[in-house]
This record gives structure tokens, C-alpha cells and sequence, in this order.
């Protein structure tokens, strides 16, 4: 079997010692020993343990990033942009729950530079999200008495906890995780009238279909 790339082995093995014994309880002779590498290795991968720590950060804030981008440029509607932007902040615990993990165990620790960096990221996720629920409702796709603010930071709040608890021998995998809190959001914002639109059926689950589309 190939042997995967050095700054590949360093991430990984840095994601499971950060997330047991935390940030500063690991030292970059550990990181090295554990992952097969060699100080040399790191350092040309990495300028310190703290560019090591932002790029677990901003590996996954930029991919959520990124799919809520296209998904705004692919899709007309506000309510296909919520449905998909949903469904893919899911689907990034697939391959980034341990990230997710760090980042909220560790990200104190990040240096005032790169905090701002990653900060700066989460913003504009969160303007994305408050733009697409604003536009559902004025529209007239979105219930208009639900505040922008509130619905966006309920759906924040449902989605991230997800990496507490989310576990691939689980009963149900990521995507069946991701058409669930779709089904639930689209509920939660949709007014009646486009609920029932034709184009807008496979938002919901059914009780004769499986979860995964």
C-alpha cells in the first residue's frame, strides 16, 4: 500500500492526539514519533505547531465555505440554495469531524493571527446564511414572521453539535443524517404555499422512502 503523503500523516496524527490530550500537552517530537515523520518533514510541511492548529481550523471552514458558495451560484431559488447549503455542512463531518473536534476544543490556543483569519471565515459563513434566509423571505419562499438572525443561528446550532455525538458505526450515515436536518429546516422555514410545490418534494422525507437520496 502507498504510503500516504508527510504533511497527510502529521494532520491525521496531529487530529488524534490534539483531540485526547489537547493542544499544549503535545509536543511536535510526539507529532513526529507517532506519525512516521521526521522533524525535518514537519517543519518544511509546517512553520510551527501553531500553523499546524490553523490548518486543521481552516481545512474544514473553507470546504463549508466553498459548498455554500456553489451551491448559492448553482441553484435560482433560496429554498434549493437552504436545502443544499444545509445538506452539505452535514456531509463535511464525513471527512472533517475530528477537525470539528479540535476546533472546539482548541481554538483558544490559536495565535491572535491566524484567530482573526479563521474568525473572518466563520463570518462570512454566517452572512452567507443570514443572506439566503433573508432572500427566502423576501421572496415570499421563507415564513416571514421567523427573524433572520434566530433562524440562522437555530440551524448553526443544530448542525454543528452534530460532531458530539455523530458516529460511523452509527444507525444512520451521514447522509441520511444530512436529508434529516434538511427535512427538518425546510419544515421549520417554508411557508405552505411553497412547501407543496412539485419541484420542492424531495426536500421532505417520506414514510416509504429511505432517508438517502
Amino acid at each position: 500500500m502507498k504510503k500516504k503523503p508527510t504533511k497527510e500523516r502529521i494532520i491525521e496524527t496531529a487530529l488524534l492526539l490534539f483531540e485526547e490530550y489537547g493542544f499544549h500537552a503535545v509536543t511536535v517530537d510526539r507529532i513526529v514519533k507517532e506519525s512516521g515523520t521526521s522533524k525535518g518533514g514537519f517543519y518544511h510541511n509546517f512553520k510551527s505547531k501553531d500553523e499546524l492548529l490553523y490548518t486543521v481550523h481552516d481545512s474544514f471552514i473553507t470546504y463549508i465555505l466553498d459548498k455554500a458558495e456553489d451551491a448559492y451560484n448553482r441553484y435560482d431559488t433560496p429554498a434549493e440554495r437552504l436545502y443544499e447549503t444545509v445538506r452539505s455542512f452535514v456531509m463535511m463531518f464525513e471527512l472533517y469531524r475530528p477537525h470539528v473536534t479540535v476546533f472546539y476544543q482548541e481554538s483558544l490556543y490559536l495565535s491572535q493571527n491566524y484567530f482573526v483569519t479563521i474568525k473572518r471565515k466563520r463570518n462570512r459563513y454566517k452572512q452567507m446564511m443570514f443572506r439566503l434566509v433573508e432572500e427566502g423571505i423576501e421572496c415570499g419562499e421563507f415564513r416571514k414572521e421567523i427573524p433572520v438572525p434566530i433562524t440562522s443561528m437555530a440551524i448553526f446550532g443544530m448542525t454543528n453539535w452534530t460532531y458530539k455525538w455523530y458516529k460511523e458505526t452509527g444507525q444512520y450515515t451521514i447522509k441520511d443524517i444530512a436529508n434529516i436536518y434538511a427535512d427538518i429546516v425546510m419544515n421549520a422555514v417554508l411557508t405552505k404555499e411553497a412547501s407543496v410545490k412539485p419541484e420542492y418534494a424531495h426536500f421532505f422525507l417520506t414514510s416509504n422512502q429511505d432517508t438517502i437520496v
